[in-house]
This record gives structure tokens, sequence and C-alpha cells, in this order.
């Protein structure tokens, strides 16, 4: 709400208006002199200054006590001292607080009952409409317009302190927006990274002591070499991450594309879990966004197959077209929770759809029905598995149009 509490702008105001009043009075009665007549003018010109202290607050009613004012003084026959000057700072007062339509008709009543009044007591018509006219009414709508101005000009500042206002917030919100963004991309990276690789170590050292009770120590350095190759590649991948939150300068390690997808398959096979890889499209031209985001797809899905799925065989299958792309990934396993596949309210799961929808892609996750046929809808299967196999589905749908290479 606006601040109505008068200012040191009124009381100037106020003083100004007693001031001009006293100062005609005084001119007026040096030629004739009346000393009772001269005092009640200076009273009036001290309510019309008490006024424009008000105006502030109530602007309408000083307006009209104003005008009501200037009409009872010369109705007194008090010293003229015309109707501009002493009404000018109502006029503006009311005028800066919005009342313009108000003030300009005030103030053209007062100029009309001016002009009527003198006519009829005989003055000169040269004198009344020509020079006099012209300049109460110029200074009249001088006083009306500054003051519109300044409304207008106040206005446009506070609007403009809004505007920054409300620009400073956004960028603070955007900032925070980014900043979670990115919190959660370097928690889906942490977690992708190391869930997988702990999990292709826990399947490879069980690999190592079966080995090892079987005396079969080419078996075991095979599964040792495995999991130091994991680790080694989690490792790079962390310092990277940890890199990112450093700031640190240098070149940072590419994020894993598609073209590691083979990679990431073997390391499972290795570990003894059969995962077949199809690819059928164009693939080589795929932007690198969608194929890192299809490589953390494949290795959160093989991570899970690894740790829940008690699976013999894992198909992995890539469909590319010029416009989209599907992966599914479905295991020959004990397939989902009966809550769902969402009932368990995983990271891992949770981190894969945030990074389709970030592509506008879709996920399905589910139990595979048994009765199913192997090669039927990549909705239903994927492509994989048989009659009555049961097991779990991913599958994943990406639009390609659009995302930048």
């Amino acid at each position: 709400m606006p601040d109505t509490s008068p200012t040191r702008a009124d009381a100037l105001l106020a003083a100004a208006t007693l001031g001009l009043v006293a100062v005609a009075v005084a001119a007026v009665a040096a030629d004739r002199p009346a000393p009772g007549g001269a005092a009640l003018a200076v009273v009036a010109g001290a309510v019309l200054g008490g006024l424009v202290l008000g105006a502030r607050r109530w602007p309408l009613p000083a307006l009209l006590a104003t005008a009501v004012v200037i009409l009872g003084y010369y109705a007194l026959d008090l010293p003229p001292v015309g109707v501009a000057a002493p009404a000018a700072a109502v006029l503006y007062r009311v005028s800066e607080r919005g009342r313009v339509v108000p003030a300009a008709v005030v103030a053209g009543s007062l100029l009309a009952v001016s002009v009527v009044a003198r006519l009829a007591e005989g003055d000169d018509i040269a004198v009344v409409v020509g020079t006099e006219l012209g300049s109460e009414a110029a200074l009249l709508l001088a006083v009306i317009a500054l003051g519109d101005a300044v409304r207008n000009r106040r206005s446009l500042r506070a609007a403009l302190v809004r505007q920054a206002i409300a620009a400073d917030e956004e960028r603070h919100r955007e900032a925070a927006r980014q900043v979670e963004a990115e919190r959660l991309r370097i928690a889906r990276e942490v977690h992708d990274t190391l869930g997988h690789t702990m999990s292709v170590i826990t399947l490879q050292s069980a690999v190592a002591r079966e080995a090892l009770a079987d005396s079969d120590p080419a078996q075991a350095e095979s599964a040792l070499a495995a999991i130091r190759s994991a680790s080694g590649s989690a490792m790079a991948e962390l310092r990277a991450t940890l890199g990112t939150l450093r700031r640190e300068p240098g070149p940072r390690e590419p994020a894993p594309g598609f073209d590691q997808l083979p990679a990431l398959v073997d390391g499972v096979r290795r570990g003894g879990l059969a995962v077949d890889l199809r690819v059928e499209g164009p693939v080589d031209t795929l932007p690198a966004v969608v194929g890192s985001t299809v490589y953390r797809v494949v290795q959160e899905a093989l991570t899970n197959v690894l740790r829940h799925a008690g699976a013999t065989r894992v198909t992995v299958t890539v469909r590319a077209t010029p416009g989209r792309l599907a992966l599914e990934v479905v295991d020959d396993g004990r397939g989902g929770p009966p809550g769902g596949p969402t009932s368990g309210r995983g990271q891992g799961l949770r981190g894969m759809a945030e990074r389709v929808a970030l592509l506008g892609g879709t996920v399905e996750t589910g139990t595979v029905q048994t009765g199913t046929a192997a090669t039927g809808d990549t909705r239903a299967t994927g492509g994989t598995g048989t009659s009555g196999s049961g097991g779990f589905r991913v599958s994943v749908h990406l639009p390609l149009a659009g995302v930048a290479a």
C-alpha cells in the first residue's frame, strides 16, 4: 500500500499556497486597505494549505473542499488572487494520486465559474477571456499534467523494480534447478558405475573362489583379471566425476557410449552369464547423448540381472530407425516382485527413468508373461525367451528427431 502520510514536499506545497495567497492579498491591500478582509484571506490561504497536506490521503475530498473554499473566498468578496494559484498545489497532488479526470473537471469548473462571475461584474471581456483565462488555464493544465507524469514515472520505476526482483528470483531458481539437475546426474553416474562394478566383482570373485576350490588356476586368473579390469574402469570414471565436482582443469574422459556396449556385454559374459547382443539398423550416427543413455540403461539392466534375477541368459536388442530407437533387455530369471517392477523403489530403475525422460523417451519394465511368443511384439517380450519362460523385461523407446548430435 502506498504511503499516505504528508511528506516534506506536501509541506512545501502547502507553504507555497499560503505564501502565494498572502503575497497576492498584500499586493491588493496596498491599493485597497481592508484589514479584516486581508486577515480572512490569509486564513483562507492557511485552510487551502492544510487541504494540500490532506490531499495525499484523501485526494477527492481535499479537491472538492478546495473548490468550495475558493468559491466561498470570492463569495465573501475577498481580495482577488485568481483561481490557478490557490488550486495548483491540490490539483498537482490529486493528479499525482491518479485522479486526473476529477482534477481536470474541477479545474475547468472553477475557470468557468470565474469567467462567468467576472463577466457578470462587468470586467473587460478581452481581458477575462483573453490573457487571464489563457494563462490560468495553461497553469492548471501544466500542474495536472505534471502530477500525472510524476505518477506514471513512479509506476514505471516500481514496475522496473518488480521486474528486476522477479528476474533475480528466477535466476536463483534456475541456478537451484541446475544444481539439483547436476546433483542428480552425478548420483546417477556414481550409482551406475559403482553398482555395475560391484556386481561384476562379486560375480567374478565367486567364480575365482570356485576355480581355486577346483584347482583351476587358469579360470581363477581370468576371473581376477576381470575384477581388475572392472575396478580400473570404475576408478577412472569415479576420478572423472570427482574432477568435475572439484572443477579441476584438464580434459575429462568422455562418457561411455554405444561403441563401448560390446565391451560391457563381454565383461558380464566373462562372469558366466550368457548375454546375447543384437543390433539392428543404423547405429553409427547415433547422437552421443543417445549412445551414452543406451549404455547406462543396459549397464543398469545387466546389474539388476546379476544382483536379483538368478538368470542364465539375457538378450539385449537395439533397433534403430531414422527417427526412433528401441532398446530391450530381457532375462529368463525369476521376474519382478509381486508388487510390480517399481515396488522396491530402487535407485537404479528411478535413475534409468530419469535418463530416458531427459531425452523425451519412455521406459516400461515388468515381468515377461508366460505363453508369450519368442519373437513377438517388442512390448511383450523383447524378442527373446520361449513360451512359459518368465523373466524380467526392460523396454526403452527414444526419439531421435531433434536430439543434438
